[in-house]
């Protein structure tokens, strides 16, 4: 019954991330980069700035580093840490080179969602913003689209609940624990007393979620990225062969004859699916929380949004990709969490009780801001389907945290294959509206370079 279930999932994810999604994905990065004259680079300086620099009069419910920090909780998680492993256990090594092209692009189409999402909120007269992809496609698109905003909140519910958001997070910490502890040890179960404190801060709202995820969040990544550097500095010499292993398995160099196409098609098809995963690019999640920021101005807040994408694939997800190639550990016949443990255990000069300890904290923390980040996320999709229904969203937050306890009882692989499913079924309806709104995108991006003096010349132009 479970290996029925297994390959019917598997089915449904293959075919949801088949070629024509990744090309979708991929093209509508291209095209933002082609149209925007590669601002992911030119202003790359400037939105890293106004990460650190909030607005002081801008209206919305939390600052701009607030909102990126609630961005950064539902992304920076088991999508950097199992996401990455599994990624490169199933499609090579050469995965991690199609999740730095897909998370290139990707910067470019965060920056677009994160701009649409404050150019097209609503904020309510308690001061209450709403905002995201469901505002963008009805009253960008215009309300004959309505129902594809209404397709894509259905599914970001989906996500939140079966995705993302309940099942991946504690399927992964609890891996972790039985990694760390006796697999058969009864008492790892006592980990899920935090509930208690997750149940608070969801009901809080996006206000005690961001308050959270300032601290925890760049706490964490700071530490995990430190650890992930000590590996590096400590395997220098495995440097340059890691990064040649990863080019090689990305193009298929290494298959045998005949298979290279097969082996960069996997590598490509797990690449993007688990790069989207990680720094959610085109999926549509974080303008949600860009929505929220106290901001007047939708391109200063498209280009801190873009930074998220940045900071989760570009720098987290390479340190875990590194420390699992230069150890070997993606090829040792593990899955899921026990590839990067197994990496931690090999690379770090610590005894590897202590290097599990490590990973079982730092994953800990990540799932748990996850977990909060896409309360927030699901909660506002649900807020647009009924029309803002106050007993049927408190309804759905208690029905959220109980779903936080089936995630344990999952296998790794049918998790992973339900969160890949959800995510692509969640991306169509924003990549189109990204598509419909690139001139949009284009024109307001040229008025606010032009109006601050950082440019000159036009934007989108030629």
């Amino acid at each position: 019954m479970l290996n029925t279930l297994n390959d019917v999932l598997n089915n449904v994810d293959n075919f949801i991330w088949g070629m024509p999604l990744i090309i979708l994905i991929l093209f509508t990065g291209i095209l933002l980069t082609v149209r925007l004259r590669g601002l992911q680079i030119r202003h790359l300086g400037k939105a890293l700035h106004y990460v650190f620099h909030n607005e002081d009069d801008g209206e919305g419910e939390v600052t701009s580093f607030g909102a990126l920090c609630t961005a950064l909780s539902a992304t920076i998680g088991t999508g950097n840490i199992v996401g990455c492993a599994t990624a490169i256990v199933a499609g090579g090594p050469g995965a991690l080179f199609w999740m730095w092209l897909a998370a290139f692009f990707g910067m470019a189409t965060k920056y677009a969602e994160g701009m649409l999402a404050v150019k097209y909120r609503v904020i309510a007269e308690d001061g209450h913003a709403l905002g995201g992809p469901f505002y963008y496609i009805e009253k960008g698109m215009g309300k004959n689209f309505k129902w594809l905003a209404k397709l894509f909140c259905v599914f970001g519910t989906m996500v939140g609940l079966f995705g993302i958001g309940t099942f991946t997070q504690v399927n992964g910490i609890t891996s972790a624990v039985n990694n760390f502890f006796d697999p058969s040890n009864v008492h790892t179960i006592s980990l899920f007393g935090m509930n208690y404190s997750i149940s608070v801060v969801i009901i809080g709202g996006i206000k005690r979620i961001s308050k959270v995820s300032e601290v925890i969040v760049p706490f964490m990544a700071v530490t995990y990225i430190g650890v992930c550097l000590i590996i590096v500095f400590t395997h220098l010499p495995q440097v340059p062969a890691a990064f040649a292993e990863i080019v090689q398995s990305a193009f298929g160099l290494k298959a045998v004859a005949g298979g290279a196409i097969g082996a960069m098609t996997v590598a490509m098809q797990k690449g993007i699916a688990r790069g989207i995963f990680s720094n959610e690019a085109g999926l549509g999640s974080a303008p949600i929380a860009a929505a929220a920021a106290q901001t007047n101005e939708p391109v200063r807040q498209g280009l801190v949004s873009m930074t998220g994408t940045f900071i989760d694939t570009i720098i987290v997800c390479t340190m875990t990709g590194l420390a699992i190639v230069m150890t070997g550990a993606w090829d040792m016949g593990l899955e899921g969490v026990a590839v990067t443990t197994k990496a931690f255990a090999l690379g770090l000069p610590f005894p590897a009780k202590a290097s599990a300890f490590v990973l079982m904290m730092c994953l800990v923390f990540f799932a748990f801001t996850t977990i909060l980040g896409w309360a927030y996320y699901s909660e506002r999709c649900l807020e647009y389907l009924v029309n803002g229904k106050k007993f049927v969203i408190t309804a759905f937050k208690w029905f959220y945290i109980l779903a936080v306890f089936i995630g344990p009882f999952m296998t790794v692989s049918a998790v992973w294959t339900i969160a890949d499913i959800c995510n692509g079924l969640m991306a169509f309806p924003n990549l189109v509206a990204l598509l419909a709104l690139n001139g949009d995108v284009v024109s307001e991006t040229r008025g606010y370079l032009e109006r601050v003096g950082i440019v000159k010349t036009t934007v989108g132009e030629a």
